[in-house]
């Protein structure tokens, strides 16, 4: 149990540490993952930013994710059921909400250049895995070096299906229960993180941080 994003962040850095001065991006993934990912990439004299990606949920199940999309590239899974006019409206409609909130986070500054880095991608819980491992494929287009996925909590399942990716090099994550339903069940303080907030955490980080 961790008391809040806060202590997920401070445990999760200590465990991060042997990262230290390995030419790192700390890649949060909004908006829960921002308030780890600065205390993070603090610890790691890194710099910070985001991984603007949204998942393309399932026509029958939203929750289900069959792909993600970025601004540049999209991943799908071979979904034989899945007309390609819902994956291409799909993928229109979440590129529409990924510039929007580009423009919210990149207002005054650029995306970091992730080739020959170690990403170190922060969420504060994975529930399924099928969102972050589409999320790992398209950061692996960027040609990092390394790519580590580290959470607070996540249940054997997921971290099972993480294995499977080709594209990751490490997973550290501090608690895996057998009990797991959500991931706010393992916060006593899991309020919800907004874009405001969010944008206000990585802007206060990069002027602290040029």
């Amino acid at each position: 149990m961790f008391k809040d994003r806060t202590d997920a962040g401070v445990q999760l850095a200590e465990k991060l540490m042997s990262f230290k001065d390995h030419n790192c991006v700390v890649l949060a993934i909004p908006r829960g993952g921002l308030p780890l990912g600065a205390i993070v990439a603090k610890a790691l004299k890194a710099p910070l930013d985001v991984v603007l990606t949204k998942k393309i949920g399932h026509p029958l199940n939203k929750e289900y994710a069959i792909g993600a999309v970025s601004m540049d590239s999209r991943i799908v899974s071979d979904v034989m059921e899945i007309s390609e006019d819902y994956i291409e409206r799909e993928t229109l409609r979440i590129r529409e909400l990924l510039a929007k909130r580009s423009e919210q986070y990149y207002k005054n500054s650029q995306p970091k250049d992730l080739k020959d880095k170690t990403i170190i991608i922060i969420d504060d819980g994975i529930a399924t895995g099928n969102t972050i491992l589409a999320t790992i494929e398209l950061v692996y287009n960027k040609e990092p070096s390394r790519i580590i996925v580290a959470i607070p909590v996540a249940p054997p399942s997921a971290i099972e299906k993480l294995g499977s990716s080709a594209y990751l090099d490490k997973v550290v994550c501090l608690e895996t229960p057998n009990n797991f339903k959500a991931v706010g069940q393992f916060y006593e303080e899991f309020l919800p993180v907004t874009d405001e907030n969010a944008i206000r955490i990585l802007k206060e980080y990069n002027q602290a941080n040029p």
